[in-house]
C-alpha cells in the first residue's frame, strides 16, 4: 500500500512539473507566431515601401515619362546605352532641341563629354517661345550655343543634389534647382517632367520651359 501511494505520488509530482514546462513552450509557441503574424505586415510595408524609395533615387520619374517608348532606341534602356545627343534625337518629344544642337554643332560637345547633366526642354517648351523669336534663335548660332549650353551642367546631378541647388552651367552662368519628392522646378518656372533619365555620358531632366540665360 504504502508504495502504491509512493508511486501516485511521484507520478502527480512529475504531471506538475511537466505541465508548466509544456504550457511554456506552447506559450513561446503562440507568441513567436504571434510575433511573427505581428511583424509581417511591417515587413511588407517596408517591402512596399522599397520601390518608392529606390524609384526616387534611381529611376526615372515625372508624369511626362509615360510618353517614353518601352522599348527600342527611344526606351529608357536604349536612352542609357546611347550619348545624350543621340539618346535624345530617339526621344520624339526632344525633337525641337535636337534640331537646335544640329543648328548650334554641338552634337560631339555633347556626347564626347562626361558625366553631365542636361536640362531638356521639351517640344511644347519650345512652343512657348514665340516663332518669330524662336527663328531669330535658331539663326543666331551664337546666341543659342548660348542658351544651350545653359542647359547643360559639368557633373551628373541626382534628384536629391536638386533639392535646393545652385550649379554652373556650361555656359558659365548659374542656374537654380528646389523641390523634392518627384517635383523640381528649374530657376523657379521650369518644370522637371520626366527626371533622373540616364544616358551614356549624361543624367537627363526633362523640362516644360526653355531655360534664358541671365542677360
Amino acid at each position: 500500500m504504502n508504495t502504491l501511494r509512493f508511486r501516485r505520488t511521484a507520478v502527480a509530482v512529475a504531471t506538475a512539473a511537466v505541465l508548466p514546462l509544456a504550457l511554456t513552450a506552447c506559450s513561446s509557441d503562440d507568441s513567436s507566431k504571434d510575433a511573427t503574424a505581428g511583424s509581417t505586415p511591417s515587413a511588407a510595408a517596408s517591402t512596399s515601401a522599397a520601390p518608392d524609395d529606390s524609384m526616387t533615387m534611381d529611376e526615372p520619374f515625372g508624369p511626362a515619362c509615360a510618353s517614353v517608348p518601352k522599348d527600342g532606341a527611344g526606351s529608357f534602356d536604349g536612352m542609357a546605352k546611347d550619348p545624350v545627343a543621340t539618346a535624345a534625337s530617339n526621344n520624339p518629344e526632344l525633337s525641337t532641341l535636337v534640331t537646335a544642337v544640329k543648328q548650334a554643332g554641338l552634337v560631339d560637345t555633347l556626347n564626347n563629354a562626361e558625366n553631365i547633366t542636361v536640362f531638356a526642354p521639351t517640344n511644347d517648351a519650345f512652343a512657348k517661345i514665340p516663332k518669330a523669336d524662336l527663328d531669330a534663335l535658331l539663326a543666331d548660332k551664337a546666341e543659342l550655343t548660348k542658351v544651350l549650353t545653359y542647359h547643360v551642367v559639368g557633373q551628373k546631378l541626382t534628384p536629391q543634389q536638386l533639392e535646393k541647388g545652385s550649379f554652373d552651367t556650361l555656359e558659365k552662368s548659374k542656374l537654380t534647382t528646389a523641390g523634392s519628392g518627384m517635383e523640381y522646378t528649374v530657376n523657379d518656372s521650369s518644370k522637371v517632367v520626366c527626371g533622373n533619365v540616364p544616358t551614356a555620358n549624361a543624367t537627363v531632366y526633362i523640362v516644360d520651359s526653355v531655360l534664358m540665360p541671365p542677360k
